[in-house]
């Protein structure tokens, strides 16, 4: 291996301690240069260009005031350049966590857009908390509870409910939030009475083509800046929101976002909680994935525990400061790489030149359409959409493609709270069917061929009379060991010849439980009342030390515990003086 690569991985894995660890960005500043500053400062101009169209255009799609997105905006670039560990990584407003507000909050604001975004700020700090929690439990981990058909499954949805959500703006109407049903129904009923306003149709319908033409052919160019800044001026000069009744953002209010505590009933916080769980699993799920992607990409070692625990003291101080729930940003994080970001500064200097919008010009953003705000919500429901690997999971995986299928029909039909738990729900229950009912087989020689091999998988291979070879391709527990037990006789009563010795290749049992360990005991009885006897080989020496503390190392046998499958049967031949030509064959080879 190169010098080079050889320092790459070693820092890559080198993990910190102490202040470093607590408090990575503050760290960063001791080795900061000059020359990172000068990089870092234009990439946060750069990518301030982005910010604040995203985060308006996200707060609308999560039912709230615009000016919520920028105060989601501002407090969390702040907050992760202190205590993340991503070197440029880029947290904000979500496509991923709107749908998941709005179902939240909406229904208990009853309409009250002051109320919602009260309940959006402590839905924040609910959320934030927990994840502060989980990752001080080290539960980092819990990020690979979701498969990716699962997850597939629910950003289809969400990507589907957010799309159907913001269609009605770049049309130039409005709807009553709902789930996807009722949502659909009031869309296709305010286009055929005619509710479409064509000036704010062409706005949303052209700013959608110039932000997808620009990042299919011209990448460099933001396109989300050319459609915001295209629009607003068109409606400034041609008066359009007078003239066409075209709906604006408005003047934003002045200055920058005060501390405040929200107040809530037991019945709102109970519901809260519920979202919050899912906002927490769904951003602790994204935020692993990218930040993984883009410390490889660097060279560095991210510590996935300080990840949740940045991402909680985020959303905690962004829900305290009015903001909402937030996570890592797919699209705002390429941008700012792209710009050549250097370090957690450009989010400074972003969270910074959003700040001075506020204080110094809050009417630059008076005449920005909700029509374009829609057209970039939808656009960032490209980003989040699968379709290739859900084509891929048909061709390659069809149980896990319907499994995808029922994730995605959860979100759409039943809401985005009640399908992420479906999601969460069927994640567990694959993993224990697929322990409750693993694959076993029974093994033979098969010619040219060393070792023994599934005789399902190779019918030609051949039996040692009276020997039966069972493989358990599973750790042994509560919810399959009754199934071992019946498929241990079934496999014994179909073998070939009458069965005196029943071998269990037990290398990929991993643990036994007390009941498993139990269903052992009561299997040698059974075994062994029929002139059977059962022995075991290739046992780790951990799940022999389980079955010592069970007493069940003795009553089996010491003797009939094996560290390989051919010491098994050599042993079972001698013993019993089979007349075998394989085993004769390989004792001449030997």
């Amino acid at each position: 291996m190169p010098a080079h690569e050889t320092t790459t991985t070693l820092i890559r894995h080198t993990r910190t301690r102490g202040v470093r660890r607590w408090l990575p960005g503050l760290a960063m500043l001791n080795r900061y240069s000059r020359h990172r500053f000068s990089q870092d400062l234009v990439a946060g101009l750069v990518l301030t260009s982005l910010l604040a169209p995203v985060g308006m255009g996200y707060a609308e799609a999560a039912g709230l005031s615009a000016i919520y997105g920028l105060y989601a905006t501002i407090i969390p670039l702040l907050v992760y350049a202190v205590f993340g560990p991503s070197r440029i990584l880029v947290l904000g407003p979500d496509s991923a966590l709107t749908a998941l507000i709005a179902a939240t909050v909406l229904p208990l604001a009853s309409g009250d857009a002051i109320r919602a975004a009260e309940l959006a700020a402590l839905l924040a700090i609910i959320s934030g908390l927990l994840c502060v929690v989980a990752g001080l439990a080290r539960f980092g981990f819990i990020t690979d509870l979701l498969s990716k058909p699962i997850r597939y499954g629910y950003m289809n949805g969400i990507a589907l409910t957010l799309l159907i959500g913001q269609l009605p703006k770049v049309l130039g109407f409005s709807v009553n939030g709902g789930n996807l049903c009722h949502s659909t129904n009031e869309l296709v009923k305010g286009i055929v009475i005619g509710r479409i306003n064509w000036t704010a149709c062409a706005i949303g319908v052209s700013s959608l083509a110039v932000i997808f033409a620009l990042k299919r052919w011209a990448p460099r160019i933001p396109g989300v800046l050319v459609a915001v800044v295209g629009s607003t001026m068109a409606v400034a000069l041609l008066d359009l929101n007078t003239k066409a009744h075209i709906s604006v953002v408005g003047a934003l209010p002045q200055g920058l976002p005060g501390f405040s505590l929200p107040h809530v009933t037991v019945v709102e916080f109970t519901t809260l909680c519920t979202g919050a769980v899912a906002i927490a699993l769904v951003s602790i799920t994204d935020m692993s994935v990218l930040s993984r992607i883009y410390a490889l990409r660097g060279g560095y070692y991210v510590d996935d525990n300080q990840e949740l625990i940045a991402l909680g003291i985020a959303n905690i101080t962004t829900g305290l400061f009015q903001g909402f729930s937030v996570s890592s940003s797919a699209s705002r994080t390429p941008v700012a790489e792209a710009a050549g970001a250097r370090s957690q500064i450009t989010g400074v200097i972003g969270a910074l030149c959003i700040a001075v919008l506020l204080i110094y010009a809050p009417t630059l953003m008076m005449y920005v359409p909700t029509a374009v705000l829609g057209a970039i919500v939808i656009s960032a429901c490209s980003s989040i959409v699968e379709v290739y690997d859900v084509k891929r999971l048909y061709y390659l995986r069809r149980g896990e493609f319907y499994l995808s299928m029922v994730c995605f029909l959860g979100v759409a039909s039943l809401g985005v709270i009640q399908g992420i738990f479906i999601a969460v729900g069927l994640a567990l229950l694959v993993f224990v069917w697929r322990a409750w009912r693993p694959y076993c087989a029974v093994l033979g020689r098969v010619d040219g061929m060393k070792g023994y091999h599934d005789i399902t998988r190779h019918p030609e291979g051949r039996q040692i009379p009276g020997l039966v070879l069972f493989r358990w391709d599973a750790p042994l527990f509560f919810a399959n060991a009754e199934f071992f037990r019946e498929q241990a006789l079934r496999a014994v009563s179909g073998a070939p010849t009458p069965t005196r010795c029943i071998v269990v290749a037990a290398e990929p049992v991993t643990d036994v439980d007390i009941t498993a360990a139990d269903v052992l005991a009561e299997l040698e009885d059974e075994l062994q009342r029929a002139g059977i006897e059962l022995c075991f080989a290739q046992m780790k020496g951990p799940v022999k030390d389980h079955l010592k503390r069970y007493g069940l190392f003795t009553k089996l046998g010491t003797e009939n515990f094996f560290p390989t499958i051919g010491q098994a049967v050599d042993n079972y031949i001698i013993r019993h003086r089979v007349i075998w030509r394989d085993w004769e064959d390989e004792q001449t080879r030997r």
